[in-house]
């Protein structure tokens, strides 16, 4: 079991620190990634801030291996997942991607979806029962959690970007973070943009996240619970080739 790195008594809370600082006050040889420490990490976050879209695609495909290959959230999850979203707002994240034309912030809010989703109550709940005290005080995936209140802070202002991708990502990526306590305020606020999500999205694994909420939170969602990415892929069969947001083309 590995154990976290944070501070002890970290505030929780707060605003999400400034990207940079995040980059700079984290001792990034010290924690676990996927293929050993994280000492390579700075050099690549700080490509996420190139002009060229196609590098920032292509490395936050990169840091998905480093920092979530095989959804596992390592010691180094956490901070990365605190630079990216710290960057939400940064210039770089108002390219657009080529082929596609939306904005890399969709992008980056949909990464960090992905990575929620993987210490989501959900995915939490079902590991739980196969390994009992996975995640008991102290624990990496513990310690990621509790940083869900801060993460909201940096979601929040997309929850009514002008652009519709970018605000269905910012709605999904906020939704998961609402499972935190300290945010039980704002699931009712929530849930009006989870509701929305199942009116106009086409995007099943979105809507999915937006049903679930809903029922979770009580607030009896429409419909059917929209089919996961599994049961998609049994009715799919064989031949579905599983192509991700992040693969080419970019």
């Amino acid at each position: 079991m590995n154990h976290s790195r944070f501070p002890a008594g970290a505030p929780r809370e707060a605003d999400l620190p400034p990207c940079q600082v995040v980059l700079a006050e984290t001792d990034w040889g010290s924690l676990q990634t996927a293929f050993g420490s994280g000492v390579e990490l700075p050099e690549v976050l700080t490509r996420l801030l190139e002009p060229d879209p196609r590098v920032q695609v292509t490395t936050l495909w990169e840091l998905g291996e480093l920092v979530g290959h095989q959804n596992t959230i390592y010691e180094a999850t956490g901070p990365a997942v605190m630079f990216v979203a710290g960057i939400l707002s940064h210039p770089a994240a108002t390219t657009r991607r080529p082929y596609r034309g939306i904005p890399l912030r969709a992008t980056l809010l949909g990464w960090l979806t992905s990575t929620l989703h993987d210490a989501s109550d959900e995915i939490v709940d079902r590991t739980e029962q196969y390994f009992p005290g996975f995640l008991a005080r102290g624990t990496t995936v513990a310690a990621f959690r509790d940083l869900r209140p801060m993460l909201y802070t940096a979601v929040a202002p997309f929850l009514r970007d002008s652009h519709e991708d970018v605000r269905e990502a910012a709605v999904i990526a906020a939704l998961l973070l609402a499972e935190h306590p300290a945010l039980a305020g704002h699931r009712d606020h929530l849930a009006v943009h989870a509701r929305r999500v199942l009116d106009t999205s086409g995007d099943d694994p979105n809507r999915r996240v937006a049903w679930r909420a809903l029922e979770a939170w009580g607030h009896h969602p429409p419909g059917p619970e929209p089919l996961s990415e599994r049961e998609k892929a049994e009715d799919r069969g064989p031949h579905n080739d599983g192509r991700g947001d992040l693969e080419p083309p970019f």
